[in-house]
């Protein structure tokens, strides 16, 4: 059964703010993938493809950085549930028609709620913590496109982005 989409679920019948009530829900298996790019100029990719640096292993840091950031989504985002993650895979890519890199994050629970937080927060941290060690060389970087591209699992079942470029 669809979860009823006509009303915030974050806010109780008076408009007040409050963590939902998943304890009636059931346990399953849930799984979401986050994407976001880091658009940077030609020469900036090929320092970080190079590990030529000075800060290091900028792909590793990020890397390093999103997994955490995903373990810290409660304290970050006032409303989400403080979730047992079971996997937390996020995957760097240069892609030099962006230029930039490309960035996707799989997190997995076996829970009563979802981990679209999770995924969105590890993407984003790790597009942020590739901006900042790259800055020194590159302040036109953008973060674009930090989006969720997929959920599965939960009463709502399956939803995935159909323009997934």
């Amino acid at each position: 059964m669809p979860e009823n989409t006509d009303r915030l679920t974050h806010l109780d019948d008076a408009g007040r703010a409050h963590i939902v009530d998943v304890t009636e829900k059931a346990v399953s298996a849930r799984e979401a993938v986050a994407e976001s790019c880091v658009r940077m100029q030609g020469s900036t990719l090929a320092a970080i493809t190079d590990n030529t640096l000075p800060k290091g292993d900028v792909m590793a840091v990020a890397r390093i950085a999103g997994i955490q950031a995903a373990k810290k989504c409660a304290e970050l985002i006032p409303l989400c549930h403080p979730l047992p993650l079971t996997s937390v895979r996020v995957d760097l890519t240069p892609d030099a028609e962006l230029p930039g890199v490309r960035i996707e994050a799989t997190c997995k629970v076996t829970g009563q709620t979802g981990v679209e937080m999770e995924a969105l927060t590890a993407a984003s941290v790790a597009a942020l913590t590739l901006y900042d060690m790259c800055k020194a060389i590159d302040r036109g970087m953008s973060i674009e496109r930090t989006r969720l591209i997929s959920k599965v699992g939960g009463a709502s079942g399956e939803w995935h982005r159909e323009h997934h470029d």
